[in-house]
């Protein structure tokens, strides 16, 4: 009797595909040479993510495949995202015959919105730090006028000492004034965009 041929079979396993979320840097070869940062959908209606180039929206799952704005869905076979690393750089480098570069300054975005809001608006840490300043410091002016008006009401101090204090409280109150408006007329500027009224006005 024949010997029988035993045969092995290598079953390959399929690799598991990346998996992506807010704030990945990503690289996608069909739009551009340079990498990405994801975000939430900026619009809030579909739990997709969301990638901006030349001023427009580009919308993936988190398998990294595409879903055109008017689906849910993809109707892709191929995922067009790839995690930024430098072997994925170079692989997708060599398979498109092109070249990646990082922005000197990668944007980092913050997302704390709801996903109820239609509008956002987008502001630099600079800023929001500068106006946040601004409100503590006429916080602060406002709970050192109102502690010379208890001393005063108390009588804790008198005669030349109140004008001097008032005088003191005044000026400051006058130029936290000035600081608080100027931060108003700019954010007024973004805020007639939207839906929203400036601010003071019904």
């Amino acid at each position: 009797m024949p010997k029988s041929i035993r045969t092995n079979s290598n079953t390959q396993n399929t690799p598991t595909l990346a998996t992506f979320k807010a704030g990945d840097s990503v690289l996608c070869p069909s739009l551009s040479f340079t990498s990405f940062v994801l975000t939430a959908d900026p619009r809030g209606k579909r739990d997709l993510l969301a990638l901006t180039h030349d001023g427009s929206y580009f919308y993936y799952d988190d398998k990294g495949y595409f879903v055109p704005s008017c689906d849910k869905a993809t109707g892709d076979y191929q995922p067009s995202l790839f995690q930024d690393t430098e072997a994925n750089r170079h692989a997708v480098a060599t398979l498109y015959n092109g070249r990646f570069t990082t922005p000197i300054n990668q944007r980092k975005t913050i997302d704390i919105t709801d996903a109820d809001d239609n509008v956002v608006v987008t502001m630099s840490s600079h800023d929001l730090n500068h106006i946040a300043g601004d409100i503590c410091g006429a916080a602060n002016a406002l709970h050192d006028i109102g502690h010379l008006l208890g001393l005063i009401h108390y009588e804790k101090i008198g005669g030349e000492a109140v004008k001097s204090m008032a005088r003191l409280a005044h000026d400051s109150a006058n130029t936290w004034e000035e600081i608080l408006r100027v931060q108003i007329d700019i954010i007024d500027k973004p805020l007639a965009m939207t839906g929203y009224s400036k601010v003071g006005e019904q």
